[in-house]
């Protein structure tokens, strides 16, 4: 059964505009609609980051469907720190309203566990850092970003990568996570094999904290796979809509 629309979901530090070359590919391929949304906080949409919630994200998002009018079997696009926001999103829709869910290197903590208790170096630190000290944190520095974030990547591709870059909540990644209310939907996950923010040993972890997955498809690729490969990953997100 083929996806009526996709739905994209950034990930940390991230806003809607990091899906841009992804969009383009997929628009080459597919006259699918396609939405990428702004989580609150970010690139206008309202919302206080200072104390965000996994909920106010949810609420977000399902406002920005009904209001680009989408219908039918939707796909979740998922990438990054959307892992924990994603399938409270698809608890919302229902298993009625879901055609899949694909999680890009996502972060999936343990049940009952947190963002911040689920990271490895080099982003451990840092949100451990963040979250008991700040209430929101300012972007990455570029030339970190692009090594943990970009490795491979073109210079042009860098500098658009710089300007997705945005402040990050810290209270959701203190917030404790459930996904007991997640519909079972058909599941597929991307593993970035030169991912340097998700390693791919902890993405094959948090896979079997989600539960398992219908698929795996391995991308030699590095963590913001949408900006860096957005053909291939057009590639894969139109075959896995078409099944």
């Amino acid at each position: 059964m083929k996806a009526d629309a996709i739905v994209f979901i950034h990930g940390g530090q991230h806003d809607a505009r990091c899906w841009d070359p992804t969009l383009l590919a997929l628009r080459e391929l597919s006259s699918t609609p396609l939405l990428a949304v702004n989580l609150p906080g970010r690139n206008g949409e309202p919302g206080n980051l200072s104390s965000l919630t996994i909920a106010e994200c949810v609420h977000s998002v399902l406002k920005q469907i009904r209001e680009a009018r989408l219908q039918g079997k939707l796909m979740l696009v998922g990438h990054s720190m959307a892992g924990i926001s994603m399938p409270a999103l698809a608890a919302e829709l229902t298993e009625a309203n879901l055609h899949s869910m694909v999680f890009i290197s996502c972060c999936i903590p343990k049940e009952g566990y947190s963002v911040v208790e689920s990271l490895d170096p080099p982003m451990a630190p840092i949100a451990k850092f963040a979250a008991k000290y700040l209430k929101t944190f300012p972007p990455l520095p570029k030339a970190f970003a692009s090594w943990v974030f970009g490795n491979g990547m073109t210079r042009q591709q860098k500098q658009f990568l710089a300007t997705t870059l945005c402040r990050e909540t810290t209270t959701i990644t203190r917030e404790k996570v459930s996904r007991i209310n997640m519909p079972q939907c058909p599941r597929h996950w991307i593993l970035l094999e030169r991912d340097r923010a998700i390693s791919p040993s902890r993405q094959r972890e948090f896979i079997n904290n989600l539960g398992g997955v219908s698929s795996i498809e391995s991308v030699d690729g590095c963590h913001d796979i949408m900006i860096a490969e957005p053909k291939l990953l057009a590639e894969r997100l139109t075959r896995i809509s078409k099944t």
